[in-house]
């Protein structure tokens, strides 16, 4: 991983989509930090478009779609997108629309339920997040959300569990998620924005994308952009990652995504006015 401030303005300035998780990545401790939700503010003031790829709940996605400086969600690791429309020359409030993965299943599935006896039996500590609730599509255990926090061996043991009874698992600082169907936060986040944007994969498109995360959900994004960013903390979990991202910032949390967002911008300035990136 490079250094992100080694992003040249040649780099930054080819750049229209700005992606990034959103637990440990944005927030710390749970709560999202000024400096990182400014930087929200000014990346789409900038004209960037915005979106958050995260595998909180459906009901969350609403909430951010509606009042986040955003242009769309992407939410549950890929099982659906959420964004807004304008009511053109109605002066009517946005309309919020939503797509769900064809792939996706919803989590009355009963292999879910096998899946969440055994882990709650064989993990000590382990316990449903308290966001379930506002889930459609998975099952989230909570292992470093709240207290008590167990070691990423115990997250490790509920994704092998989960891969013994058919399903797909991902692990991120807090939950590790579990879902039947084959899809995660890629697939999803390419078709979002091939379909609403206009948006080519290709060896020219592919460098018009940023991502930014911290941990082993997010190795499919790493693997696919080469611009991809890791906010410090990323590499608390090298040994479960092998598709690194290509920068990483000095600092963690919502600091190091506002570090990563200050740099692009300075970048793109330099590159648009014609000086020496600093």
């Amino acid at each position: 991983m490079r250094p992100i401030a080694e992003m040249t303005a040649g780099e930054a300035a080819g750049v229209r989509f700005v992606l990034m998780d959103i637990d440990d990545t944005i927030t710390r401790q749970g709560k999202l930090l000024a400096s990182s939700y400014e930087a929200l503010w000014k990346l789409k003031e900038a004209g960037l478009a915005v979106i958050p790829v995260t595998g909180r709940p459906a009901g969350w996605c609403d909430l951010i779609a509606r009042e986040w400086p955003v242009d769309g969600v992407v939410g549950e690791n890929g099982a659906l997108a959420f964004w807004e429309e304008a009511n053109a020359g109605t002066g009517r409030l946005p309309v919020l629309k939503a797509e769900y993965h064809p792939g996706g299943i919803r989590n009355s599935h009963p292999a879910l339920a096998r899946i969440r006896e055994r882990a709650l039996a064989e993990v000590p500590g382990l316990r449903i997040a308290k966001d379930q609730f506002a889930r459609l599509f998975d099952l989230a255990l909570d292992f470093a959300e709240e207290d008590p926090v167990l070691p990423l061996e115990a997250a490790e043991r509920v994704r092998a569990i989960a891969a013994e009874e058919g399903a797909m698992a991902k692990i991120s600082s807090i939950h590790v998620n579990v879902w039947m169907g084959k899809y995660d936060k890629l697939s999803m986040a390419e078709h979002f924005l091939a379909g609403r944007f206009g948006w080519k994969s290709g060896p020219a498109g592919d460098r018009e994308v940023i991502f930014a995360g911290d941990s082993p959900n997010d190795e499919p994004m790493f693997a696919r952009f080469p611009l991809s960013c890791g906010v410090a903390n990323i590499r608390r979990y090298g040994g479960l990652i092998k598709n690194l991202p290509g920068f990483a910032a000095s600092k963690e949390c919502g600091e190091g995504f506002a570090e990563i967002a200050g740099i692009i911008l300075a970048k793109r300035a330099a590159a648009g006015s014609g000086r020496k990136a600093p």
